[in-house]
């Protein structure tokens, strides 16, 4: 049994300008899927237009799109799947893919890592993300650490179950940084222990 929300698309227009927010990384440029910017809207707007009905001395924010999301879970929870319009992300929970406090990855985690290298294949991406998270128990160093070296063990499988030159990996641990869940409970806390691999839609 599975549950699925959407979240829904638009051309947004504010009357006051936000900064957009920032995402730290812990070393470098590239930030977690879901955080980026968005893209343009598509759609040109005429301030001047009187169909608007601005408020005297209003003025227009920079339109931006929403992506329609997709979010199916399962009902453990163990897996999570997002699709937006341009990306694909899969969500494992760190207990489906490695024992308590390791990097060694089981049997089932190969299965399941294997499904995934077959939408990456379905989806013609040569662009990954393997990204490792942690949650708030612990040093947030070794937290950073054992992130990273799952990140590193679930990219080993899917180099061996793609075997393709052309794909590029980016592989990263955040530790404890951007948590999906409240970290005082803990279901939370094991939503937060995970591994997420993204890769972008392809145009099929």
């Amino acid at each position: 049994m599975t549950h699925t929300r959407l979240l829904f698309i638009g051309t947004v227009t504010t009357l006051l300008a936000v900064g957009p927010a920032v995402a730290r990384a812990d070393d470098g440029p590239s930030v977690p899927p879901g955080t980026e910017a968005s893209a343009s809207a598509p759609v040109e707007l005429d301030p001047n237009d009187p169909d608007l009905k601005l408020p005297d001395g209003a003025t227009l924010a920079e339109p931006k799109v929403l992506d329609i999301k997709s979010v199916v879970e399962d009902q453990s929870g163990d897996e999570r799947r997002e699709d937006t319009n341009t990306s694909v992300t899969f969500a494992l929970q760190a207990e489906v893919l490695f024992g308590k406090d390791s990097a060694k990855i089981s049997a089932q985690a190969r299965a399941r890592i294997s499904v995934i290298a077959n939408e990456i294949r379905t989806q013609n991406a040569t662009r990954i993300r393997v990204f490792g998270f942690t949650d708030n128990l612990g040093s947030s160093a070794h937290g950073d650490v054992l992130s990273r070296k799952r990140a590193n063990a679930v990219h080993g499988i899917l180099e061996q179950e793609l075997s393709n030159a052309n794909i590029t990996y980016e592989v990263r641990g955040y530790g404890e940084d951007y948590p999906i869940a409240d970290n005082s409970t803990e279901e939370g806390r094991k939503k937060n222990r995970r591994v997420e691999i993204s890769f972008p839609r392809g145009a099929n």
